[in-house]
């Protein structure tokens, strides 16, 4: 279908893009993994920041890879999208309930903006636009590409929002404490 040719470039950067950053996201949480926490919750800390982000890339990757998909029809592809956003609705609505029932982290406006508000809107979008298809193609086809750049653009913020939180809020703490044990064993000799 020509419609979707013009489009096979777009998909392939942004799912390569978001296949790369599945694997570094891997990365970052092994390194900190091995950091020792604080808060007996920090799984759902975790649930309700580190998780969404990989979501998301995943979401982005297959959305990329259907994109690219040699489909005999539009509708098809516009049931995978529709059904992709309605399932991506119901699982932000899954976070939103975890972030407002974790209490490792008092979410700031930002975190609200980049882990519930812009990924509602990116799935909404995407489920409306994936049934809107049947209407008119051409513009469901832009807003499923804005949703789409849209989730890849929010999970390379909230991969890089948990890794300057750890390095310059965890870490430091854990250095202090570590210090503070070192002081104390050195009086206590």
């Amino acid at each position: 279908m020509k419609e979707f040719s013009a489009w096979q470039n777009f998909y392939v950067i942004v799912g390569s893009s978001a296949g790369a950053l599945i694997g570094l996201q891997f990365v970052m949480i092994s390194l900190i993994g091995r950091l020792p926490t604080t808060h007996s919750d920090g799984s759902d800390a975790g649930h309700a920041f580190s998780t969404p982000t990989v979501v998301h890339f995943t979401a982005v990757l297959v959305l990329a890879a259907a994109g690219c998909a040699p489909w005999r029809n539009a509708t098809s592809l516009g049931i995978v999208w529709g059904a992709g956003g309605v399932v991506g609705l119901l699982y932000e609505i899954s976070v939103v309930r975890t972030m407002l029932r974790q209490n490792a982290y008092r979410p700031q406006a930002e975190d609200w903006i980049f882990h519930a508000v812009m990924p509602l809107i990116a799935y909404g979008t995407l489920a409306f636009a994936g049934f809107y298809e049947l209407k008119d193609l051409y513009l469901a086809m832009f807003a499923i590409g804005g949703a789409v750049l849209m989730l890849l653009v929010i999970g390379i913020h909230n991969a890089w929002d948990a890794a300057t939180w750890h390095v310059f809020h965890v870490l430091p703490k854990q250095a202090e404490r570590e210090a503070r044990k070192e002081a104390r064993t050195i009086k206590s000799v």
